[in-house]
Protein backbone atom coordinates (compact mmCIF):
# COMPACT_ATOMS: atom_id res chain seq x y z
CA UNK A 1 0.00 0.00 0.00
CA UNK A 2 1.58 3.76 -0.70
CA UNK A 3 2.14 5.82 1.66
CA UNK A 4 1.27 8.77 -0.38
CA UNK A 5 -2.53 9.07 -1.70
CA UNK A 6 -3.47 10.85 -4.42
CA UNK A 7 -6.83 12.23 -5.48
CA UNK A 8 -8.69 13.79 -8.54
CA UNK A 9 -11.40 16.44 -9.17
CA UNK A 10 -13.89 15.30 -11.36
CA UNK A 11 -16.72 17.67 -12.69
CA UNK A 12 -20.64 16.76 -12.79
CA UNK A 13 -23.76 17.72 -13.04
CA UNK A 14 -27.85 15.95 -12.32
CA UNK A 15 -30.76 15.99 -14.30
CA UNK A 16 -34.04 15.06 -13.52
CA UNK A 17 -37.63 14.56 -15.95
CA UNK A 18 -40.23 17.11 -14.34
CA UNK A 19 -42.05 15.41 -11.23
CA UNK A 20 -45.65 14.57 -12.74
CA UNK A 21 -46.53 12.71 -15.62
CA UNK A 22 -43.91 11.56 -17.48
CA UNK A 23 -41.23 11.77 -14.80
CA UNK A 24 -40.58 7.81 -15.32
CA UNK A 25 -39.37 8.40 -19.29
CA UNK A 26 -35.56 7.18 -19.50
CA UNK A 27 -35.99 8.67 -23.40
CA UNK A 28 -36.97 12.00 -22.04
CA UNK A 29 -34.32 11.68 -19.46
CA UNK A 30 -31.48 10.32 -22.62
CA UNK A 31 -32.43 13.63 -24.40
CA UNK A 32 -32.09 16.02 -21.70
CA UNK A 33 -28.99 14.78 -21.08
CA UNK A 34 -27.55 14.64 -24.01
CA UNK A 35 -28.81 18.10 -24.97
CA UNK A 36 -26.90 19.19 -21.79
CA UNK A 37 -23.67 17.10 -22.34
CA UNK A 38 -23.97 18.70 -26.13
CA UNK A 39 -23.86 22.81 -24.48
CA UNK A 40 -21.00 21.98 -22.44
CA UNK A 41 -18.80 21.52 -25.97
CA UNK A 42 -15.48 19.50 -26.39
CA UNK A 43 -15.73 17.36 -22.61
CA UNK A 44 -14.64 13.31 -21.76
CA UNK A 45 -17.26 11.92 -20.53
CA UNK A 46 -16.10 9.60 -17.35
CA UNK A 47 -19.41 8.38 -16.39
CA UNK A 48 -23.29 8.49 -16.39
CA UNK A 49 -25.36 7.07 -13.38
CA UNK A 50 -29.07 7.07 -13.08
CA UNK A 51 -31.26 7.34 -10.10
CA UNK A 52 -35.04 7.05 -9.57
CA UNK A 53 -37.63 7.59 -6.82
CA UNK A 54 -40.89 6.50 -6.40
CA UNK A 55 -43.46 9.03 -6.46
CA UNK A 56 -47.64 8.43 -6.97
CA UNK A 57 -46.73 9.13 -10.75
CA UNK A 58 -44.41 6.26 -10.75
CA UNK A 59 -40.12 6.38 -10.80
CA UNK A 60 -38.88 9.59 -10.57
CA UNK A 61 -35.71 8.89 -13.13
CA UNK A 62 -32.74 11.38 -12.86
CA UNK A 63 -29.61 10.97 -13.86
CA UNK A 64 -25.72 12.13 -13.12
CA UNK A 65 -23.08 12.99 -15.56
CA UNK A 66 -19.75 12.61 -14.64
CA UNK A 67 -17.34 14.52 -16.98
CA UNK A 68 -13.72 16.51 -17.38
CA UNK A 69 -13.64 19.39 -19.68
CA UNK A 70 -10.65 19.48 -22.11
CA UNK A 71 -8.46 22.56 -20.27
CA UNK A 72 -8.98 20.12 -17.44
CA UNK A 73 -5.72 18.75 -18.59
CA UNK A 74 -7.18 15.06 -19.21
CA UNK A 75 -5.89 13.46 -21.85
CA UNK A 76 -8.78 11.74 -24.44
CA UNK A 77 -8.47 8.11 -24.90
CA UNK A 78 -8.25 6.83 -28.27
CA UNK A 79 -11.62 5.03 -28.76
Amino acid sequence: MSSTSESWTIRHFSQANPKGPGCDSVPALLRRLADSIEALGSVEVQDVAFASEMTEYGPWRSGTVYFHLSEDGIARSAG
